[in-house]
């Protein structure tokens, strides 16, 4: 999310932004990481809708978050914002909504689960 943040941010400014742009508009899919984990100004905000709403019904998304929709709307710090752009990315969409301590967590070894190993 970070490098879509900051391509959208330079899009106006760079060229290699407006290439990065130009490439994710006609990409087949779009992977989309912790999508919503921090706030997003208004600004960027708008200009990823505007991205996403060009190109939601000819490309694929897989799309990562911990947030609820209700959340989404204060990432945005837009309600009606927030809705129109989950209404973009839901649309023929397949939600699979996963439970349970994260698998990263799960699967890591702390300092001092090592030093108990030896």
């Amino acid at each position: 999310m970070d490098d879509i943040i900051g391509m959208l941010k330079m899009r106006d400014f760079t060229q290699t932004a407006k290439a990065e742009y130009k490439r994710l508009t006609t990409a087949n899919l779009i992977v989309i990481d912790d999508i919503m984990l921090f706030p997003i100004e208004k600004q960027l905000a708008v200009a990823l809708f505007n991205m996403i709403n060009q190109i939601y019904e000819k490309t694929a998304f897989i799309i990562t978050t911990n947030k609820s929709p209700s959340q989404w709307a204060q990432m945005l710090d837009d309600e009606v914002l927030a809705t129109a752009l989950l209404d973009r990315l839901l649309f023929h969409c397949e939600v699979i909504n996963l439970s349970g301590k994260s698998f990263r967590i799960k699967n890591q070894k702390t300092i001092f689960n090592q030093n108990e190993e030896k």
